[in-house]
């Protein structure tokens, strides 16, 4: 079972790491493995916007580079009163390393949970599978 609170407060404590001078939007999120390790990720902006990284995929990449492949959840906050979802990017990411819940939430707290397949209907998947 995933501790959705436990995994909001990650997000919204990394956040605070966010490397935003463009856009100010400090965005967090906390990846659960299932060995119940969490990675952390921030986005981090670049005057050459195509550079810039959701913090999605920061959390994703540093699992991935840490030999961590297998996924519980991974929860998405901002400063924003309102719920943040992963851009069409991080959703596919979300989808390619199969990362089955996506809890969304504002900077109070408040979330919904959704699953990959709902936030990425046919998601491009490696046809050899």
């Amino acid at each position: 079972m995933v501790d959705y609170a436990n995994l909001i407060d990650k997000a919204l404590q990394a956040k605070k790491h966010a490397y935003v001078p463009y856009s100010n939007l400090h965005v967090g999120a906390a990846l659960l493995c299932d060995d119940g390790t969490i990675f952390t990720g921030v986005n981090i902006e670049n005057v050459s916007y195509g550079a810039t990284n959701c913090a999605e995929r920061t959390a994703i990449f540093k699992a991935v580079s840490e030999g961590k492949r297998n996924f519980l959840a991974i929860a998405v906050v901002s400063d924003m009163d309102r719920l943040i979802y992963p851009c069409g990017i991080c959703r596919q990411v979300l989808a390619e390393f199969m990362v089955p819940l996506v809890v969304v939430s504002n900077q109070s707290g408040d979330y919904k949970v959704y699953s990959t397949d709902t936030l990425l209907p046919n998601a491009f998947t490696d046809f050899d599978s």
